[in-house]
């Protein structure tokens, strides 16, 4: 899978947390995400300055397209996430691992295994074609 294939698939899967997402697809809309944070960075400071709706000492938090870029990616992030897990045949209720320290590791770990060979309980192989 591209990176315009998987941006397009995520998105046009924006709220469906059944099915199931290969590494590809994950990974690719990780670097989507921290791409468009970085853009994001870069015209809420060319646009606002030093504007932000929340400030903790000399850091500047909450500034507006930021937040804005941030609330959009939510829900297709843990969308993902979830359809990452039923590639593995597990629950999606195990990407609440990420809360804990160690869990974040743990997940980061699994989301580079690949998925299970042929149809399981999720539904078919993604990268069977």
């Amino acid at each position: 899978m591209t990176f315009t294939q998987a941006i397009s698939s995520v998105l046009g899967k924006y709220a469906t947390f059944s099915g199931r997402a290969p590494r590809s697809e994950y990974w690719w809309f990780v670097v989507f995400s921290i791409l468009a944070s970085i853009a994001a960075g870069v015209l809420d400071t060319a646009l606002f300055g030093a504007f932000s709706l929340l400030t903790f000492g000399e850091i500047d938090a909450f500034t507006p397209i930021s937040t804005l870029v941030g609330l959009g990616l939510l829900i297709p992030s843990i969308a993902v996430g979830v359809r990452r897990f039923h590639d593995m045949d597990h629950a999606g209720w195990w990407l609440l691992l990420i809360i804990t320290g160690i869990g974040a590791l743990v997940v980061f770990f699994w989301f580079m295994v690949r998925g299970t060979r042929g149809p399981n309980r999720f539904g078919p192989d993604p990268l069977e074609f």
